[in-house]
């Protein structure tokens, strides 16, 4: 990596990173629990065989999806009344690894910035933090450019910082080849400037480091860790059972989680190419896996933190983001500041501090996408929050290829369209 000229670093960069960033996104489960998800009340009912037509088509291109590159899929839909629809697919070579299931725990990557960024908010409306204080106030000399860059920077993705993604230091570590423990400061350490240059301020671009400092500036304003914070504020009062920040490579006891794949070296470099003239032997660590795959489950995410490390379910996540966007964590005024976006069209509309605003065919949605090794998320809200809808897909780069990304953006246009109670434009009886 370290012989890459600036001109194919840049390209290398911008597509990993992207990637990484924009998660795009097998049979009906039963359910007998109660959901209070957006008031919606899950009786015993079993969603497959409804001869609903929306959802057998959902189904239909979940299991598509599958099968052209997405390996598994969890589609979980909250229509704001009747039983959440809930569906899980997978490629029938992954079966060997583990059964998917609707509650399986999922690395939802960035979506964690969702959280970082309610906490953050909660000390602006206790009046501890402002959005206008410069990082330097916080983080005196951890953060190149400080005294020019707000919290509110940090937040949308303004602040004119690199990312530390795809650096020679970093990139064994996010690929599995290296272990090695990073920490916040570390991270900011060999953060480079965005290449090309941006003032603070001026232009939004999506840096992983903008929340590493935030997580250490929520740190040094509260005393506490963020572990102890996301437990405090946001798991333990909205009944997130089965979510946590992930401190290392382990999942919780006793409950089943989600087999990630990505595709071996050979094959990630010929899905990314033309674009992309990945170096040899550029690749994820882990055990071979069918159709040229490799399972990234016990890949360290310990270091992606307030930018990307929680693990959470679908129900869970969209029980967290429904009482986000119907106000039960942040005052009208944060809320306001949070959806206060500004333009983002990698991220599908505009960003505003830690939440996304997508254009899909049937509406705009709100929240936030994720990817990790072997992990791809999207989890969004209608504008009200009483609407909700999850895409969980287990691999992440598998679903860049042309035909892989075409099942996963009809799959996921599908579901976002099935949670706003709309048809997809171009649906057709035949998908």
């Amino acid at each position: 990596m370290s012989a890459l000229t600036t001109s194919r670093r840049r390209i290398l960069h911008g597509a990993l990173t992207v990637a990484l960033v924009t998660g795009m996104g097998g049979a009906l489960t039963a359910c007998s629990e109660t959901d209070t998800d957006a008031g919606a009340t899950k009786t015993s009912v079993k969603q497959e065989g409804t001869g609903a037509p929306a959802d057998k088509r959902l189904a239909d291109l979940a299991q598509k999806a599958a099968d052209e590159g997405s390996a598994g899929v969890i589609v979980r839909v909250v229509r704001g009344n009747g039983a959440p629809v809930e569906i899980a697919r997978q490629a029938a070579w992954t079966k060997a690894d583990h059964r998917l299931a609707a509650d399986d725990q999922f690395r939802v990557g960035s979506n964690t910035k969702t959280v970082t960024a309610t906490l953050l908010l909660q000390l602006v409306a206790d009046g501890k933090v402002g959005l206008n204080d410069t990082v330097e106030k916080w983080l005196p000399g951890l953060v190149r450019g400080g005294k020019d860059i707000t919290v509110r920077m940090l937040l949308n993705h303004t602040s004119g910082l690199g990312d530390f993604l795809l650096t020679p230091k970093f990139l064994p570590s996010l690929t599995g080849q290296e272990r090695r423990t990073w920490k916040a400061e570390d991270l900011l350490a060999i953060t480079p400037p965005q290449d090309p240059p941006a003032a603070p301020g001026k232009k939004h671009s999506y840096s992983n480091a903008n929340y590493a400092a935030l997580g250490l500036l929520l740190q040094k304003a509260t005393g506490k860790s963020l572990t102890e914070l996301v437990e405090q504020k946001i798991t333990k009062p909205l009944g997130m059972k089965d979510s946590f920040l992930a401190t290392d490579a382990e999942w919780s006891a006793g409950k089943q989680h989600v087999t990630g794949y990505e595709p071996d070296a050979k094959h990630l470099k010929s899905l990314l190419a033309p674009a992309v003239d990945l170096p040899e032997g550029v690749g994820f660590a882990g055990p071979g896996r069918p159709e040229g795959n490799i399972d990234t489950t016990r890949i360290d995410p310990s270091w992606s933190g307030a930018a990307g490390g929680m693990v959470s379910t679908a129900q869970d996540w969209q029980r967290f983001l429904t009482a986000l966007m119907t106000g039960k964590l942040l005052p009208e005024a944060q809320m306001k500041q949070m959806r206060t976006t500004v333009p983002a069209p990698e991220e599908g509309g505009g960003y505003g501090l830690g939440l996304m605003k997508v254009d899909t065919p049937c509406g705009t949605v709100w929240g936030h996408t994720g990817g990790l090794p072997g992990y791809s998320s999207e989890i969004y809200t209608d504008a009200a929050g009483h609407r909700s809808v999850a895409v969980l897909t287990s691999t992440n780069f598998g679903i860049k290829g042309k035909t892989a990304a075409s099942a996963n953006k009809r799959l996921v246009d599908e579901a976002a369209c099935s949670m706003l109670g709309t048809s997809r434009p171009s649906a057709s009886p035949a998908e």
